[in-house]
């Protein structure tokens, strides 16, 4: 029995309550949206500053940070968290694989040869705060380790979702400003190397090499990953002293309780007319709907399956495969990523980025819907709050 650590309690509590915040921001973005005052409501997230209009700040600039502290949290994990063991690791890796991989083919299926076959990596993402939120309805009726078996392919989700938006969804792309960036974090790089511990000239550097991302086309908010990964880890959890940690805990809440919500306001801002419920029978609508509702679920539970069928990984004592599959209708929560990926794939298509939407919004309502009441049908309410203790080392 391992305790879990404080870190990991920090980021289960600051995410399943980002979660809830969330939902409350979309829904009152909705409503807004289809309201009498809904014009001036989209036409203010449309509004130019600084050459940029509101929606692309938030998206390239204030998701920058967002993906900063997935960087740090993934980092955390590759040092002292789930995946710093490989036995451990094993799982949650193949699930997210199959988890990544059939949603995107069914897509892909559906929509090959089509101009909306670029949207093949939306349905491929898990939203992490929507998710958790999710399991804290639950509260002690599900395992610890399950909490953490979620996490751990969701943050898993999100890295395979930036590697598709730095390799698939980059246009213009500019030589100069990209090898900058690179150079920058070189530099960046070399102070870890040196043991630099004060963050901020990591900070000043990680703003120019987002400004030059932003200027080499590729897109701007993988700086924040690559600012991550070149800020130092002690190699210790819960160590005070490592910049890494301290920047992740500093982040944690702004992150969950404005950059996301903000981020929910601004995307969710959808007029649902009389063609809605057409444009969900579309290809790319179809394909959205399947991969995170179908693809999702059936993947991780497949692949992850095989493996330990085949001595790969093993499944941890506390967890069955009905745990698995309910995670993996979990996984089908797409949210945050998936709208994200949808604004770069069909940018300058508003019409389909705002079908989309609304494909994702359907698909992660009844994904957390459909997790919950599994969830709660397979497990018997024990009242102890298993959350003190797992299987499995984590971090």
């Amino acid at each position: 029995m391992i305790t879990l650590s404080k870190t990991f309690r920090r980021f289960f509590d600051s995410e399943k309550s980002g979660g809830f915040l969330l939902v409350l921001c979309t829904m009152l973005s909705l409503a807004i949206a289809n309201s009498p005052g809904g014009t001036a409501y989209i036409e203010l997230w449309h509004t130019e500053v600084g050459g940029l209009s509101v929606e692309h700040w938030v998206n390239d600039a204030l998701m920058s940070v967002f993906f900063l502290l997935i960087g740090l949290e993934l980092e955390r994990e590759l040092y002292v968290g789930e995946l710093s063991d490989f036995r451990n690791a094993l799982l949650p890796i193949v699930a997210a694989a199959g988890g990544v991989g059939l949603p995107a083919l069914i897509h892909f299926a559906l929509n090959a040869g089509t101009p909306t076959q670029v949207g093949m990596g939306i349905p491929m993402a898990t939203d992490i705060a929507f998710a958790l939120g999710v399991l804290a309805l639950l509260g002690s009726d599900v395992p610890a380790s399950l909490k953490v078996f979620l996490v751990a392919f969701a943050v898993i989700d999100d890295l395979a979702a930036v590697i598709i938006i730095a390799f698939f969804y980059t246009s213009d792309l500019s030589l100069a400003y990209l090898a900058s960036a690179l150079a920058v974090f070189g530099l960046l790089v070399a102070l870890n190397r040196l043991r630099v511990l004060v963050l901020l000239p990591y900070l000043a550097c990680g703003i120019l090499m987002w400004f030059l991302m932003l200027k080499s086309g590729v897109h701007p908010t993988i700086a924040g990953v690559m600012l991550a990964f070149a800020i130092p880890f002690t190699g210790k959890d819960d160590d005070e002293k490592s910049p890494s940690h301290i920047l992740e805990n500093l982040l944690q809440r702004p992150v969950a309780f404005a950059v996301l919500p903000v981020f929910a306001l601004a995307n969710t801002a959808i007029v649902i007319g009389a063609g809605a419920l057409a444009d969900l029978t579309a290809s790319n609508s179809l394909g959205i709907v399947s991969g995170l509702l179908i693809g999702k679920p059936v993947g991780i539970t497949l692949v992850s399956l095989i493996a330990v069928s085949v001595g790969m990984c093993r499944l941890p004592a506390d967890l069955s495969w009905k745990h698995i599959f309910g995670a993996g209708i979990l996984g089908g929560i797409g949210f945050t990523m998936s709208i994200f990926i949808a604004n770069l794939a069909f940018a300058g298509s508003p019409d389909v980025i705002n079908a989309s939407k609304i494909a994702i919004l359907l698909s992660s309502v009844t994904a957390g819907t459909a997790g919950f009441l599994w969830l709660r049908l397979i497990e018997k309410p024990t009242g102890a709050d298993d959350m003190d203790a797992v299987d499995v080392v984590v971090a």
